[in-house]
């Protein structure tokens, strides 16, 4: 049970290391696509993750033309806050890749151009805030996911 969790040059360790703790919970697998806007060994990091970083299976790519070329045939969808469909309409499967973009920037403009038809987002209802923090975004499409999975 779980999915593959890809976060796009995340920036902030807390995040990521939350992230990580979020996917050993759900039973899923951590991509992360390079360049990274702290070190891998960040204590930031693994003090988010706590002592269970050590158990989680993380995955991690030089850049998007690697995770793409290594993932080409994967079922994925992608989040952003420019999406057109919510993120309720995901048809979910076991394994499907969710893709997250960087706290700063989401994703890349050429990734949601390509993807339209498989880009959501989570819907915010005031106008004070443009997006979601990207730990809480992925603990939501998650258990989401995996409330909707077929048992």
């Amino acid at each position: 049970m779980g999915f593959n969790i890809v976060l796009i040059e995340p920036e902030i360790p807390m995040n990521t290391g939350n992230i990580g703790r979020l996917s050993l919970a759900s039973g899923s697998v951590l991509h992360l696509v390079k360049p990274f806007g702290f070190d891998i060994s960040d204590a930031r990091l693994k003090r988010a993750g706590l002592d269970y970083w050590k158990h989680l299976t993380v995955k991690v790519y030089e850049g998007l033309e690697e995770f793409f070329s290594r993932n080409k045939n994967e079922n994925m969808v992608f989040l952003s806050s420019s999406g057109e469909k919510n993120y309720c309409s995901i048809d979910y499967e076991e394994g499907m890749f969710l893709v997250f973009g960087k706290e700063s920037e989401g994703l890349p403009q050429n990734i949601l151009a390509e993807n339209l038809g498989k880009t959501y987002q989570i819907p915010i209802y005031s106008s004070h805030v443009r997006s979601l923090n990207l730990a809480n975004a992925v603990s939501i499409v998650v258990y989401d996911g995996l409330r909707n999975l077929p048992t």
